[in-house]
């Protein structure tokens, strides 16, 4: 296990991780269609999505929560 404290760390690398991928995938097969380089382009847009997306993520995450925990009822 690992300790609580790198739990914003591993939150953020997940969810960037998992969301690069995902639209990568989409806006690659949207671009390029399943050509025969199809895989290799995914997996280059998908590491420099990542890359910008992990930092944005880790920044972006508490100021989103901050902002829907005042959009929310508090009882």
């Amino acid at each position: 296990m690992m300790p609580r404290k790198l739990e914003p760390f591993l939150f953020s690398l997940i969810l960037s991780g998992l969301m690069s991928l995902v639209v990568s995938g989409i806006s690659t097969l949207r671009a390029a269609e399943f050509s025969p380089g199809y895989l290799s382009l995914w997996i280059a847009a998908w590491l420099t999505a990542w890359l910008f997306s992990f930092p944005i993520v880790m920044i972006a995450a508490p100021l989103v929560r901050r902002f829907v925990g005042q959009l929310v009822d508090r009882e």
